[in-house]
Parts: structure tokens; C-alpha cells; sequence
């Protein structure tokens, strides 16, 4: 009985040291806890900015890849476009890229990589899905330079597919125009009429849209009217090319460099 109210009396003791001793204790320990919680954040912390770079990574990459799946798409579509243009059986044709463009106040013209070897000559058609974009005015070994059917230069004959009048569609300059010259009053042309290629001439084959009137204007006392056209022509948007070789057996049509397919 003695030993156990002693022991009883010594529990109490030990509790009441316990309690006291105890806030001592923990803030004893409290710098370590701080250090390991601090350890622990900061390790997670640079893992989580290791995995974001590697994400961000992983993104990018996926981001250019998409960009150049894009960039195939649209250059298929593109090239299904030449395929679909108005080329008639028997003329030859060779796909060219656009390799730069020259724009001013009054001169249009670009250049292609084809050249004599491929036998492009001074003269030659160019027309791209729509219709017509102009002729070759320089032609080197491996690269042309073709001057844009709204170049102040170029003059084209046309004829209206509605009325079957027939004029010389001449550039305009930089407001990618082109006008109908000497054109009297009484000619049936009308906004909205299409124009296509004549053939007069012999340098240009006929039939190829040309552009569509966009403004018919007369005025008291002139001779002639002012008649606008707009280019069918992708002019500011065209990547390739089409060089025309009218009137030949056989229809050739070349994708890409060592590829000839017939149509």
C-alpha cells in the first residue's frame, strides 16, 4: 500500500513535470521542424518549376509541329488548286515558286525559280488557279521574271464571255487594278461582266479569266468609257505559279522537280 501511494503520488509528479517541460521541448525542436518544412517546400517548389519548363518545352514543340502540319495542309491545298485551274488538253504546264515580289507606285513584277533550262521563254503565260497573273518579261537559266497583269506595262486582249466584246485590259499600277481602253459608249459591258483572254494576237492562249468589271463609269462629252477591272488572279496571295505552253500534244503537269503527271 505504501509503495503504490507512492507510486501514485510520483505518476502526478511525473505528469506535472511533463506539462511543464513540454513548451520548453517544442520550442527546442521548433528550428529543426522549420528547417525540414522549409527543406521539404523548397525541394517541391523546384520540382514544380523542373516539371512547368519541361511542360512548356513539351508544349513549344508540340505548337511547331502543329504550325508545320498547317503549312502542309494549306500547301496541299494550294497545289490542288493548280490542278483545278483552267488549263485546257493540250497545253503543257510546269509549276514554279514565288521566290520574291517587286511592288511600287507603278511596277509589279516577281520572280520564279525556273528558268531556260526549263525552257521558260520571254512572252510565256503565267496564271495561277483563278486565272491570269501576267507573262515572263526576263528569263535567266534558273530563275524568270514576270511582270503581273496590273503592272503599267502589261496590256492583255480580253474579251466579255456576256456580251463577246472585245478590249485591251491594261495595269493600272499599285491599286492592283487594271482598265479597258478605248472602249465606246455604246459597247454592251456591264459591272459584274467577266473578262477571259481573246487570243488575238497569238500570245496569249484564249479563254483564261482575266478579271471581273468592278466599275463602268460615263461622262457628258467623252469618248470613251472608264471601265475598272479586278484581277481574278490570287496576285497578292500566290505562292506558285503556273507557266503555260500553249498548244502542245500532250498535257504535263509537274509538281515538284522529277515528277510529271498527265492529266
Amino acid at each position: 500500500m505504501t509503495v503504490d501511494r507512492r507510486m501514485d503520488y510520483l505518476e502526478s509528479v511525473r505528469g506535472y513535470l511533463s506539462s511543464v517541460v513540454y513548451p520548453v521541448q517544442y520550442l527546442v525542436n521548433l528550428p529543426v521542424r522549420v528547417g525540414d518544412w522549409m527543406s521539404e517546400a523548397l525541394t517541391s517548389r523546384q520540382q514544380l518549376l523542373e516539371e512547368n519548363e519541361r511542360l512548356r518545352a513539351q508544349n513549344l514543340l508540340l505548337k511547331t509541329h502543329t504550325q508545320k502540319y498547317q503549312a502542309l495542309v494549306l500547301e496541299n491545298q494550294r497545289l490542288r488548286g493548280l490542278i483545278e485551274s483552267p488549263i485546257r488538253q493540250g497545253e503543257r504546264v510546269l509549276v514554279a515558286d514565288m521566290m520574291a515580289v517587286e511592288q511600287d507606285t507603278s511596277t509589279q513584277k516577281f520572280v520564279i525559280n525556273k528558268g531556260s533550262k526549263e525552257g521558260v521563254y520571254i512572252g510565256q503565260p503565267i496564271v495561277d488557279a483563278k486565272g491570269v497573273m501576267g507573262q515572263i518579261v526576263h528569263v535567266g537559266q534558273s530563275s524568270s521574271t514576270g511582270m503581273m497583269v496590273t503592272d503599267h506595262e502589261h496590256a492583255l486582249p480580253v474579251e466579255v464571255i456576256r456580251s463577246g466584246v472585245r478590249a485591251i485590259a491594261s495595269g493600272v499600277g499599285a491599286k492592283g487594278e487594271m482598265r479597258l481602253d478605248y472602249v465606246p459608249p455604246e459597247s454592251d459591258i456591264k459591272e459584274g461582266d467577266l473578262l477571259v483572254s481573246s487570243g488575238l494576237g497569238g500570245h496569249f492562249p484564249e479563254g483564261y479569266p482575266v478579271g471581273v468589271v468592278s466599275k463602268v463609269d460615263l461622262h457628258p462629252g467623252d469618248k470613251f468609257m472608264q471601265i475598272r477591272v479586278r484581277p481574278v488572279a490570287s496576285l497578292a496571295k500566290a505562292r506558285e505559279v503556273l507557266l503555260v505552253w500553249p498548244e502542245v500534244n500532250e498535257f504535263e503537269f509537274e509538281t515538284r522537280p522529277g515528277k510529271v503527271a498527265h492529266r
